[in-house]
């Protein structure tokens, strides 16, 4: 039976790397986790028991299409309370996390064949959905000196479309309020479309993330209870569109998932009220931050962007290899540390850049920093 072409989508590559660390433990060993891109912590206590209750209570059955009423106008809520926005309910859609949302704004914004641009380094899926969907995916090389973000005078020609993410994965770094503005400028000027993934919204040290929604409406903006929440495994996330987009959203979201989890909307929901614990978490990512920058650069992976939010730093490590997924084999095989290489966010210049997330405990972290420190003097040498 014959393949499709648009089915030959790469591997993501972190996934190996969790795999391959997966098996080193099987084995015995004892591996710290700098690979994944997920909180170390479960899902906040009053989500849990708010499942719980409802398991006792309620069939759990399908939900409207576009999300529990209650759930889409608390989020519309956390919009005036943290940027300001009187935001209508209406326009907010639930979704099976943000990958559901990838799906539903790139079917529902891009013909087959269209060009969507977004920065390299950059999450490795929009590229795989776009091109599981018929979409050409353009990268625009981005630098250190800008951050690894994208500016206004790189963005190509001809294009339907540029993904943004801020704070981004893989480098965390930030557009402020001017340069996302100019973003959104560029893309009105070309008459493309403008999808801004918030998905790390929440996770921020030094300042606030800046919404696309505080200076569009006529954006798609992407979030997830993933991150900030600590939900990964739970996919829910969220989008909110233009007022005149949602009803082909939803015939959309009607035909290709029914519905998000009833179960994760309903935990989603009770999270959003447990600030307390959530804000202890971004403490430890806060302090786990701080050890990250000074330990890293002991070591000697001192080219980076320092990061503004999410929990990644992104090292040029061209002085120690010229192939990224080689030397993080060998970090996980002789330091017992999982790292993830820049393969997966470049493919142009991966080879040379390598991803570490400090999202787990700071225990883990300071274990994680000796050994590398211990294994690169000794392989310097």
């Amino acid at each position: 039976m014959r393949l499709s072409r648009r089915s030959e989508v790469d591997p993501f590559i972190v996934m190996d790397v969790m795999e391959a660390a997966a098996e080193a433990e099987r084995q015995g060993r004892h591996i710290i986790h700098m690979e994944v891109g997920q909180p170390g912590t479960p899902a906040p206590a009053g989500a849990r028991q708010a499942l719980a209750d409802a398991m006792e209570t309620g069939a759990l059955g399908y939900t409207v299409a576009l999300g529990l009423p209650a759930l889409r106008a608390r989020i519309a809520r956390w919009y005036r309370d943290r940027h300001g926005l009187e935001i209508a309910p209406e326009r907010v859609i639930v979704t099976s996390g943000s990958s559901g949302a990838f799906l539903l704004a790139f079917t529902a914004l891009f013909d087959a064949g269209d060009r969507v641009a977004l920065g390299a380094p950059g999450y490795p899926s929009y590229r795989q959905i776009l091109s599981a969907l018929s979409l050409q995916p353009v990268d625009i090389e981005t630098r250190v000196e800008d951050r690894y973000q994208p500016v206004p005078e790189d963005l190509p020609d001809e294009i339907a479309g540029l993904i943004v993410a801020s704070p981004a994965n893989p480098s965390g770094t930030m557009l402020d309020r001017p340069a996302l503005a100019a973003l959104i400028e560029g893309c009105a000027a070309r008459g493309a479309a403008f999808v801004s993934d918030e998905i790390y919204h929440g996770v921020e040290y030094e300042r606030r993330a800046v919404s696309a929604l505080e200076i569009t409406d006529e954006a798609y903006v992407i979030n997830s209870f993933s991150k900030y929440h600590s939900m990964t495994g739970w996919r829910v996330g969220w989008m909110v569109v233009p007022e005149a987009h949602v009803r082909t959203v939803e015939r959309l979201a009607q035909n290709m998932f029914i519905c998000a989890s009833h179960a994760a909307q309903v935990a989603a929901l009770a999270a959003m009220d447990c600030t307390d614990e959530l804000q202890a978490n971004l403490a430890v990512y806060a302090q786990n931050r701080r050890l990250m920058l000074d330990g890293l650069a002991a070591v000697g992976f001192d080219r980076i962007a320092p990061p503004d939010g999410a929990f990644y730093v992104y090292a040029d490590v061209s002085a120690f290899t010229e192939d990224s997924r080689a030397f993080c084999a060998e970090l996980l095989s002789e330091a017992g540390v999982a790292v993830t290489p820049g393969l997966d966010f470049d493919k142009a210049r991966g080879r040379t850049t390598v991803r570490f997330s400090y999202a787990r405990a700071t225990e883990d972290i300071e274990d994680g920093l000796k050994r590398l420190q211990k294994y690169m003097s000794q392989r310097v040498k």
